[in-house]
């Protein structure tokens, strides 16, 4: 019974030495080898726990909580498979930048590649997609209690964005025992159980240099591309473009109040691909743009310099241009450059995008479907709140077609893109926050991760799911996908509807066939406690068609 006992003062120096680098928050699956780290964790006051029995739903919910809360949040699961579970979230917090703390425990070495039941080598299991991995050895006395705190320390001190996987064997027997056994091992780190520092202080400040030639590049022609960031950053971004009278094109994503609304419509005008061309400078900040036509632009454009400063390190420009990559937080980087105050030079582009928007208004006045739901989707936003933008057509269409307010808070998984998770990121952003949320997302998605409504229907704050269900990967209708296989290999009709999921998950429920009521049965909520799962049932094709009608018109402005 004495393993058990130092199983848990082992896991107690771990995950205290986790909370003097911010770690607040740790998703806990269901496991009985990873007991010693899930009852220290329950037991320590200054972490808040959250459960959830599918291991995959639980990295994204890890994730939602670290993208709005910018701490690390931990994540511990049992031994086997459950660790592989984690990877979609790990890859797509390596590409985003969020930090996550995954605790994988293991079984022990001699119960590896033997036939013991549920061991595998979870050594490496994340190949090189962790910024950081650690393989623990066997707890044992033998091993100092500082070598462990400052083990830990120096990893977190490295974390910087990605996730750290910490792999822990743990001998049986995992329960039991006298509890004031091995009390003299966690004492040997006297009085730093009583304070808030690390064991281990390392690490080093990386701060934005100006760009001493900032003011000659002021005064010529540019452009500013405002991609993913935060809320705030893209208020600042948005009234920097202005004050150099440079057009911004700004994604879904920015926050930016995109002032230049349905860009991946308009830049199909060759009028404004003439204008943009004359661009000297272009400065994008933030990255993962969301529209087609603003990706194909910003991969065709030659400005004498491309800037791109965003505080995710890598090269983050898959179109290779020649000009400066700035690794920074983006509002210390305004503060480091100033705008100094000068006429819009592109003037025109203004006139183009008001016709772009209106012709779209115009033309999905009557037509009830995703398309108009993505145009008017400014309307049915909760007041001090938030909104989570799903993947694959929904999120394009948004981007295309709608225009959110400048600050206000936009959340996605935009890094690998993937739809796996993103009902219970969802989750965790609305939890992290604790501010009323509208989420919207396919039906494909909704399927993936349906497991994810269990965690949607904790959400602590009136929150509404918005599913559209086309009957399958309308997405695909906007790629040159064969058309004689497209629907058995690529859209995948499934012929189901959310209703019964939205029952069985204890989510009200709502399906409108007009906007009136989709807009009333929102505004509703906005006043109500609960979880609205609204079903906007959508012809197969629409989305992807509208979508590609209005392009081809806006060619012709």
């Amino acid at each position: 019974m004495s393993i058990s006992v130092f199983n848990r003062r082992w896991a107690a120096v771990l995950l205290e030495t986790l909370t003097r680098h911010g770690v607040q928050h740790i998703c806990i699956a269901p496991g009985s080898r990873s007991t010693s780290l899930t009852l220290e964790a329950a037991a320590n006051a200054k972490i808040t726990c959250h459960t959830h029995f599918d291991e995959r739903g639980l990295g994204h919910l890890a994730l939602g909580l670290a993208k709005v809360t910018g701490q690390p949040v931990a994540v511990i699961v049992t031994s086997g498979t459950a660790v592989a579970n984690l990877y979609p979230a790990l890859i797509e917090a390596s590409l985003t930048g969020e930090r996550l703390v995954l605790l994988t425990a293991d079984r022990p070495p001699e119960l590896i590649d033997c036939g013991a039941n549920q061991a595998i080598r979870q050594d490496g299991i994340f190949s090189h997609h962790p910024t950081v991995t650690l393989s623990l050895p066997r707890p044992t006395p033998d091993i100092s209690a500082s070598w462990l705190a400052s083990t830990l320390d120096h990893a977190m001190s490295r974390l910087e964005q990605g996730a750290l996987h910490v792999n822990c064997p743990f001998a049986e027997p995992l329960y039991g025992g006298d509890a004031a056994a091995y009390a003299a091992w966690s004492d040997e780190l006297g009085d730093w159980w009583q304070g808030g520092n690390h064991w281990l202080s390392a690490g080093s400040e990386k701060r934005a240099l100006p760009q001493r030639d900032w003011p000659q590049w002021q005064r010529r022609r540019g452009v500013v591309i405002a991609a993913r960031m935060s809320a705030e950053q893209g208020k600042q971004v948005a009234q920097w473009a202005e004050t150099l009278g440079w057009p911004l094109l700004g994604d879904v994503l920015s926050s930016s109040g995109q002032p230049l609304p349905c860009a991946d419509l308009w830049l199909n005008n060759p009028q404004a691909q003439r204008l943009l061309a004359q661009a000297e400078i272009v400065i994008q900040f933030g990255g993962s743009l969301t529209g087609k036509r603003m990706l194909q632009w910003q991969a065709k454009c030659k400005p004498l310099e491309y800037w791109l400063i965003d505080h995710i390190e890598g090269r983050g420009d898959p179109a290779n241009h020649r000009g400066r990559r700035l690794v920074s937080d983006i509002s210390h980087w305004l503060a480091l450059h100033p705008a100094e105050k000068r006429q819009p030079w592109a003037a025109q582009l203004t006139e183009l995008s008001r016709k772009a928007q209106q012709h779209a208004i115009d033309a999905l006045s009557s037509i009830f479907g995703e398309a108009q739901l993505a145009s008017r989707l400014a309307q049915l936003l909760p007041e001090n709140g938030l909104f989570f933008a799903g993947n694959s057509l929904i999120v394009r269409l948004i981007d295309a077609l709608g225009q959110l307010p400048a600050g206000y808070p936009v959340y996605s998984n935009r890094g690998a893109s993937g739809i796996d998770g993103l009902l219970s990121t969802a989750a965790g952003v609305q939890r992290g926050a604790k501010r009323p949320m509208l989420a919207v997302v396919g039906d494909i998605s909704a399927l993936y991760d349906l497991n994810g409504l269990t965690l949607i229907g904790q959400c602590t704050a009136p929150t509404v799911l918005i599913v559209v269900n086309n009957n399958g990967g309308s997405i695909f209708s906007l790629l040159p996908t064969p058309e004689a296989e497209r629907e058995r290999f690529y859209r995948m009709p499934h012929q189901l509807n959310f209703e019964h999921a939205a029952a069985m998950f204890g989510l009200d429920y709502a399906s409108p066939h007009d906007w009136d009521s989709l807009l009333d049965i929102v505004q509703q909520r906005w006043h109500q406690q609960g979880v609205l799962l609204l079903e906007l049932k959508v012809a197969p094709h629409d989305g992807a068609e509208t979508l590609r009608r209005l392009v081809n018109d806006a060619a012709a402005f």
